[in-house]
């Protein structure tokens, strides 16, 4: 038996490492910015009571404010990344700390130009601009401003919090230290039946192990660890949101969901639709969870059995260059300058790739306006790694394009849509998976890859989100987020969000503990909104002037899209299962919509036989009968020049039986037949 130990960073290949250095070739430089800072906040005191009597000095101070952000942003970016290679290391601990307090003192010496610039009424700045045409520049930031102009306080209140800001983000960085440098998760056996530790880096790859000892070894473990410090972690956390409430209420927001979705001007009606049309479409996850517990052939699904793949492939093992191979593919559709900046971004030490001990955990894109737009990842070789790379590349352009295009004032995009460049990049590279891939398993993999994300993005974000809804309404009305309420409630939404098919589990109420999104405020909502978005967007891109590309899967969701808002009937089929797999060869969807008509959408999985259905339809009368059809070879794809060699046909072998109707679907098809 073999051990196979996460590494230390000092053994990592440093062309596997970003090149943060080139921020900072001397760190002396990195203390020289800092106090730089310090010494031009202090400066900044000659603008006080004087912001807004000229366009001249209006303009100065803005500039000079943009001056200190720029440089102080800088040195907290290396700082913070710094830390993020090894949580550990004090050295860096320090300059992170040191970084903190520094922005907490500048804000204070800033504090009074928020306050000042609103007392000024709009007719005058709007002066200001035609006066002075470099204030064009600011127009939007000072017209954004003047929007929030009643949830700014006065300059000694806006003092006092600044200084209060370093210690106010306690609770985050609390967690941080928590979960990436102090928690252990013991070991795992895997299924070579080498033993393993146990990480957040590979928890994920456990949870899609076909080896259902593997996962719940994993699961049990990984929540064992944070059922220890349950307590601890529940403190941190209601802390945290009381901290999100108390400002909210100091700068007159009627919420904390009010304030944090202020800033980008988010109306909360987004937040509130979001949750209501993911409840809406609730019964199609139950209908899916039931599936999985069907095709695992379990008589009881359990957490641990959420994340394992349908199908079963051979052990992914996919060589970074190899997944970088692949990104250029799949994002060929965004142009040759696109995938130019691509491969110069990889060549040029954008990214942090494995994972080492004490590395945070997860991935990110993150930089400052002059760094490069660095990547953290934590890459296993999987499939699910090279989505991740996809995602934060299309991040990381986005700030370069950013960057490259505006001045540091809006050198940043907004939170809103920063989670939409990086899925149009997700969703473009599994159409091109799909239209690429020939290998029939592989295609069903894919298909289940994609429906996963649907699940983890839109489902389980909006979860998320409602979560943290929850949450802050009970603090807002005077209640405390201890442990027992905090497992209570996220087992009761898990349950809601599940359906029936789960099994109750004594481990998942402890999830939302491991969450290190739930420290940034009302942030996940934006995983599924842009979700939404991206899958727009990215069906816009494979277009050319009036052409478009139907995908296969395209043409499949539509064949299924009738049994939305339907009621879902009872339905059996006897049908033997594929070799190796619980997945039935033949299934079916029985609903009937509000005009009393029935669908049936049924899909033969055989690549060479036919079937031939006798389906008895009992309680249901009906005169007519239409019917559409999806058929092709399972490698078959559309392009440009040939958009239709996959396409939706009428079918018209359909035929009324004494007891229904009788069908003979063709190899690799689905069929929708709407009985009225």
């Amino acid at each position: 038996m073999s051990d196979k130990l996460c590494q230390q960073r000092s053994e990592i290949d440093q062309k596997f490492k970003w090149d943060i250095e080139a921020m900072y070739p001397d760190e002396s430089l990195w203390e020289k910015d800092l106090e730089e800072c310090m010494q031009e906040a202090s400066n900044f005191s000659r603008f006080k009571g004087k912001i807004t009597e000229s366009a001249h000095t209006l303009y100065d101070a803005l500039e000079a404010k943009d001056r200190i952000f720029r440089k102080l942003e800088h040195a907290f970016v290396y700082a913070a990344m710094k830390k993020d290679e090894d949580n550990r290391v004090t050295k860096y601990q320090s300059m992170d700390d040191k970084c903190g307090s520094a922005i907490a003192k500048i804000s204070a010496s800033l504090s009074f130009f928020a306050p000042e610039l609103l007392e000024a009424e709009p007719e005058t700045i709007q002066k200001y601009i035609a006066e002075n045409p470099k204030l064009e520049l600011y127009r939007f930031a000072l017209e954004d401003a003047l929007r929030e102009k009643e949830h700014v306080l006065s300059t000694a209140e806006e003092n006092i919090l600044a200084q209060l800001s370093e210690v106010t983000g306690a609770s985050g960085d609390i967690f941080k230290m928590l979960n990436n440098a102090d928690l252990t998760f013991g070991t795992v056996v895997d299924e070579d039946g080498d033993t393993v530790n146990l990480t957040h880096g590979n928890y994920i790859t456990f949870m899609e192990s076909h080896d259902r000892e593997v996962r719940k070894s994993a699961f049990s473990n990984m929540y064992e660890a944070y059922k220890a410090l349950i307590n601890t972690i529940a403190t941190a956390y209601n802390y945290n949101v009381k901290d999100d409430v108390v400002s909210a209420r100091i700068r007159k927001y009627a919420s904390a969901r009010q304030a944090a979705l202020s800033s980008g001007n988010i109306p909360e009606d987004v937040y509130d639709n979001l949750i209501s049309v993911v409840h809406e479409y609730l019964p199609v996850l139950h209908r899916y969870t039931e599936l999985r517990r069907k095709v695992l052939g379990v008589d009881e699904l359990k957490m641990y059995d959420i994340y394992v793949p349908l199908v079963k492939l051979p052990k992914s093992d996919i060589p970074y260059e190899e997944a970088l191979s692949m990104m250029q593919e799949g994002l060929s559709p965004l142009g040759s300058e696109y995938l130019t900046q691509v491969e110069k971004g990889t060549k040029e030490g954008w990214i942090d790739v494995y994972e080492n001990q004490g590395k945070t955990s997860g991935a990110y894109s993150f930089g400052s306006y002059d760094s490069k737009p660095y990547i953290l990842l934590n890459y296993m070789n999987t499939l699910k790694d090279v989505f991740t790379i996809v995602h934060e590349m299309g991040h990381s352009m986005h700030s370069f394009y950013t960057r490259k295009t505006q001045p540091f004032t809006y050198g940043d995009h907004s939170i809103f849509t920063a989670e939409v460049a990086s899925t149009v990049n997700e969703s473009l590279l599994m159409q091109h998976l799909l239209q690429k891939e020939t290998d029939p398993e592989m295609r069903k993999y894919l298909v289940n890859y994609y429906i996963e994300e649907f699940r983890t993005t839109l489902f389980r974000q909006t979860m998320f989100a409602e979560f943290e809804m929850l949450t802050h309404k009970e603090v807002e009305n005077g209640g405390v987020l201890t442990a027992e309420w905090l497992c209570e409630v996220y087992d009761k939404l898990n349950k809601d969000y599940f359906g029936p098919a789960l099994a109750e589990d004594e481990y998942i109420k402890y999830e939302w503990a491991r969450i290190p999104h739930f420290y940034r405020s009302f942030y996940v909502y934006q995983y599924a909104t842009g979700y939404s978005a991206a899958t727009a967007i990215s069906k816009r891109i494979l277009t050319e002037g009036e052409k478009m590309i139907l995908t296969p899967t395209y043409h499949v969701f539509d064949l299924y899209k009738n049994h939305q808002n339907a009621e879902l009937c009872y339905s059996s089929i006897a049908d033997e299962k594929q070799e190796g797999y619980n997945l039935p060869i033949i299934s079916q969807s029985v609903s009937v919509n509000s005009d009393n008509e029935m669908t049936l959408t049924v899909s033969n999985c055989s690549l060479t036989e036919c079937r031939t259905i006798e389906a008895d339809i009992c309680g249901f009368s009906f005169d007519s009968v239409r019917a559409r059809i999806l058929s092709a070879k399972s490698d078959a794809h559309n392009t440009f020049d040939e958009p239709e060699n996959v396409t939706i046909t009428e079918f018209d072998k359909v035929t009324k039986s004494d007891r229904g109707i009788t069908f003979t679907l063709p190899p690799c098809s689905v069929v929708e037949i709407i009985l009225s």
